[in-house]
C-alpha cells in the first residue's frame, strides 16, 4: 500500500467536487484513469457507494498498490485494477465498452505524461462515456497562456527538465481537444494548492 502525500491531501477536496457533480441516488459506472497508489479510488468508493469504480494504471508498482488497498478495505464497489495505457485507442482499454460509463476521473496525470496521453484521454472519454457522462480532471493548469503563481511556474520548469514531453497544459487547449471529441468544458473549480478541477460533459445527440 503505497502512500502519496498529495493524494492524502487532495482526496477529500476532490470528493467534495464529486458529491456536487454526480448523481448519488442511482447506480453509476466509473473509471479512474491513472489511479496511482489506490488512495483516491478507495476513498471515493467508501463515500459514494452507488458508484461501481474501475481503477486503472500503466505502472506495475501502482497496480500492485491498488490491489493492496482493495484487499485492505474489502470494498464491493471497486473492481480489480486493469492495466490501461491511455495513449492507446479505447478498444485497448481492458474491454470497457463504448458509451458504458457515467464518470471518468483523472487526477494529476495530464502534466506528468506525454501529450499523447492527454489526447488519448479525451478521445477515449468521448467514446466510452454515455451521453451526458462526466470527465473530471484535476491538477495544475495554465490559463490563457499564463501559469500562476510562481510555485506552479517552477513546477512546470522542473517537469520539463525531467522530461521535455511533460508540463502544465493550457485549459483552452484542453477545452478545444475535448470539443473535437464530443465533450465540452462545463465548469472550472479552484482547488487547494493552486490546482483546479475541470469538469467536461459529453454532449448528447438530442
Amino acid at each position: 500500500m503505497l502512500n502519496a502525500a498529495a493524494a492524502e491531501r487532495n482526496k477529500e477536496p476532490i470528493l467534495a467536487v464529486l458529491r456536487e457533480s454526480v448523481n448519488t441516488g442511482r447506480p453509476l459506472q466509473a473509471l479512474e484513469i491513472s489511479s496511482g497508489t489506490g488512495q483516491h479510488v478507495t476513498h471515493f468508493a467508501q463515500a459514494l457507494r452507488n458508484i461501481i469504480w474501475q481503477p486503472s494504471e500503466y505502472d506495475r508498482q501502482s497496480l500492485a498498490s491498488i490491489e493492496a488497498y482493495r484487499a485492505h478495505y474489502q470494498l464491493h464497489n471497486v473492481r480489480p485494477a486493469i492495466n490501461l495505457d491511455v495513449s492507446l485507442p479505447h478498444q485497448y482499454w481492458g474491454g470497457i465498452q463504448p458509451e458504458s460509463l457515467d464518470l471518468i476521473v483523472n487526477i494529476n496525470m495530464i502534466h506528468i505524461s506525454p501529450m499523447a496521453c492527454t489526447e488519448g484521454l479525451f478521445k477515449g472519454a468521448g467514446a466510452v462515456l454515455k451521453p451526458q457522462g462526466l470527465l473530471l480532471t484535476y491538477g495544475p493548469y495554465a490559463v490563457n497562456g499564463q501559469i500562476t503563481p510562481q510555485s506552479n511556474i517552477d513546477f512546470d520548469y522542473s517537469l520539463r527538465q525531467r522530461n521535455s514531453e511533460w508540463g502544465l497544459r493550457d485549459i483552452s487547449f484542453l477545452s478545444s481537444t475535448a470539443q473535437r471529441n464530443g465533450l465540452f468544458l462545463e465548469k472550472i473549480m479552484d482547488m487547494p494548492a493552486n490546482n483546479k478541477c475541470l469538469l467536461f460533459r459529453k454532449e448528447s445527440l438530442v
